[in-house]
């Protein structure tokens, strides 16, 4: 039986696939397309996403065939009037070494996660359309296959899996066939055309992004990486005498570029992937009905200002991911599962709010000559401050006051728990080579920090109990600790980043030391001190039962291997 059946083979349900298939799970990743879709809807991960692909060992590979966004060149009337670079001020930081969103086109992401997916043996089933799913909370008929879900295809053999996961988009079938109701708007006056084009060789500068903002209409031309001469293509649409906005064609491209722009019509010489973009602002009303669970646009659609559809939809994989793992591992309780929706909910509901905050700021501004998408881009539009504090998983400290879902990033002092983990320089103890404690935490295990010498018999004891069960224990020496007989995988805070992002100050925090519990999503899990053992050993257990010895049952086959282990 597979273990979890993935619908939708976009962004959220490649990485969704991908972080289930490295922990050891039976992935099926189907998609109702016949091929792959050539699609550039969104222009690239943020900063935060950044963080994920690199986790799921892709970043280098989306970096090199992408490109950094590059400034925007405004114009009224056909003259440029003022140029803008939202990320001229961004630098990487210790603690964030992505500083700044990524431009690629959607399908050559997609190809990468696919290419990546590939390599752990599961490949993206194509023309499979779901066309009904019936839960099944008992043991079926003696088959002894417990609690499972039958999904029925238009065409082939059905299907049996342990959880399903919708990630088929705004139209999502799983939602519907679920009858979860998908609560909002749709602005049928806000209305944008768009496309892939091409222009004539040398026709605009490729490392602008080009916005003309009229009064009546607009153009916006963004270079696509990867290519000489294709661009991003998106405008106000021509309207019809009644005003009725028309469908995208290349010849009503060729009508908007020669309107708005000092360029002549042909020189754009080809357009696809045409479509009609309308501002839809909705959340289904629960992102889980039993072993079924919704993702990405399944679960919420939302207005494209600051670019975060694509992003939540794979920061909900990310979240989901690891929790399924535990829980078919046999290492978390099912009810794990429940913080997915606990957690991610809120924070789509606050990027709902968020992106229409945003759409109205830059329609605001593009009012006035010289306004343009600029001010759609701020802090949150990075991604890193979402965080957890109100989940339960991630429980607040006593008397700590409840935070809004991006409340986490900036705070003063330690990060608590459901805050984003901080990254830190450092260096391998036993070999000096630089690293970072993003990729300490990277791949799929919990990961245990140490602060100070008294973390030290923390750390053996999480050893001892779970260095089996998918925790792994990292001890953290300040430049001036004496490091002889430090355990493999230890590093040095040579230039104390770690501390400062920790806030465990250079001797290691309270008393003898500090524990950090990272969950393998790179959210805070648990910071106690070192001479409190037991809040540690508290929570893993939550996540990873009681260790080497655990009796839980699994939620998957026997015959699984756990490459946690």
């Amino acid at each position: 039986m597979t273990d979890v059946l993935i619908v939708g083979a976009g962004p959220t349900g490649l990485v969704l696939a991908c972080d289930l298939a490295r922990r050891g799970a039976v992935v099926r990743l189907v998609d109702r397309s016949p091929a792959p879709p050539r699609t550039s809807r969104a222009k690239g991960p943020n900063p935060r996403s950044l963080e994920i692909l690199d986790d799921l060992g892709v970043a280098e590979k989306v970096l090199a065939a992408g490109s950094a966004p590059p400034p925007m060149l405004k114009y009224r009337d056909r003259l440029p009037v003022a140029e803008a670079d939202p990320w001229a001020g961004s630098t990487p930081s210790p603690d964030a070494p992505y500083d700044r969103g990524w431009l690629i086109a959607q399908w050559r992401l997609e190809a990468i996660l696919r290419d990546r997916l590939a390599g752990y043996g599961v490949r993206v089933e194509l023309g499979r359309e779901v066309l009904g799913l019936t839960q099944h909370t008992n043991e079926d008929k003696g088959e002894g296959e417990g609690p499972h879900v039958d999904v029925t295809f238009a065409e082939g053999p059905a299907g049996r899996a342990r959880y399903v996961a919708g990630c088929d988009g705004a139209h999502s079938s799983v939602r519907k066939l679920l009858g979860i109701g998908f609560e909002g708007t749709t602005d049928e006056d806000q209305v944008m055309v768009c496309g892939d084009v091409e222009l004539a060789d040398g026709a605009l500068d490729r490392t602008r992004w080009h916005q003309w903002f009229d009064e009546d209409g607009a153009v916006m031309l963004c270079p696509i990486p990867g290519t000489r001469t294709g661009w991003w293509f998106q405008a106000g649409p021509e309207r019809d005498g009644r005003g009725r906005p028309l469908a995208p064609t290349a010849d009503g491209f060729r009508r908007l570029l020669a309107h708005h722009t000092a360029l002549p019509g042909g020189a754009l010489t080809r357009a696809e992937l045409l479509s009609t973009y309308r501002v839809n602002v909705r959340m289904a009303d629960r992102f889980r009905a039993g072993r079924v669970f919704l993702a990405g646009d399944a679960a919420h659609v939302h207005a494209i200002a600051g670019g975060l559809g694509m992003n939540t939809g794979i920061q909900d994989a990310f979240n989901l991911g690891w929790k399924l793992s535990l829980v078919l591992a046999g290492h978390a309780d099912a009810t794990l599962l429940d913080t997915y929706e606990e957690e991610r909910l809120p924070v789509a509901a606050h990027t709902l709010d968020l992106t229409s905050e945003r759409l109205r700021a830059t329609l605001e501004a593009i009012r006035r000559p010289g306004g343009g998408l600029d001010a759609a881009i701020t802090p949150d539009s990075t991604g890193l401050g979402v965080g957890y504090r109100w989940s339960s998983l991630d429980a607040p400290r006593a008397g700590a006051p409840t935070a809004a879902p991006h409340a986490g990033y900036g705070a003063p002092g330690a990060p608590v728990g459901g805050d984003r983990a901080p990254d830190a320089p450092c260096a391998d103890a036993a070999t000096g080579a630089r690293t970072r404690l993003h990729r300490i935490f990277a791949g799929p295990r919990t990961t245990v920090l140490g602060f100070g010498p008294g973390s030290t018999a923390v750390l053996r004891e999480v050893a001892d109990a779970y260095g089996g069960a998918g925790v792994r224990t990292c001890r953290v020496y300040a430049a001036h600790e004496d490091r002889a007989g430090a355990e493999p995988g230890a590093v040095v805070d040579d230039a104390g980043h770690a501390a400062a992002a920790y806030g465990t100050g250079a001797s290691g925090g309270t008393g003898t030391g500090t524990v950090v519990v990272v969950r393998p999503d790179h959210h805070v899990g648990a910071s106690a001190p070192a001479d409190d053992a037991r809040s540690v050993r508290e929570y893993l257990r939550r996540l990873h039962g009681t260790g080497r010895s655990t009796d839980q049952s699994s939620d998957r086959s026997p015959g699984m291997v756990d490459a946690a282990r």
